[in-house]
């Protein structure tokens, strides 16, 4: 069984605003509000060195600050050119009025 790593507390997140997040293991991490829902990707645009949290969110769509390129928040797939590469995606718990990711620490 996999250790789970606390990435923030869900108050901390609201719709529209993704919050960047950087645990250990993983790259920096966006974690989005989507209605009910929570989801986390990659931070970093794939097509240039953009933090996705300073982009633009409406609803399961993040646009990259930079270019204008788009991403669905929930499967990590590109909508809109430059951007041709998916985000890497995270699947995300919530426990205890806060949202976790497994451990990749050492991986």
């Amino acid at each position: 069984m996999s250790s789970l790593v606390r990435l923030c507390a869900v108050d901390e997140v609201s719709e529209g605003e993704p919050r960047r997040v950087v645990v250990d293991g993983y790259p920096p991490l966006a974690v989005y509000q989507v209605g009910d829902d929570y989801f986390v990707t990659a931070d970093t645009c794939t097509h240039g060195m953009a933090s996705l949290c300073e982009g633009y969110q409406d609803g399961e769509e993040i646009e990259c600050p930079y270019h204008g390129g788009a991403f669905n928040i929930k499967s990590g797939e590109p909508l809109a050119f430059p951007c041709t590469e998916p985000l890497e995606t995270v699947p995300v718990e919530l426990a205890d009025d806060a949202l976790w990711v497994a451990s990749r620490a050492g991986a």
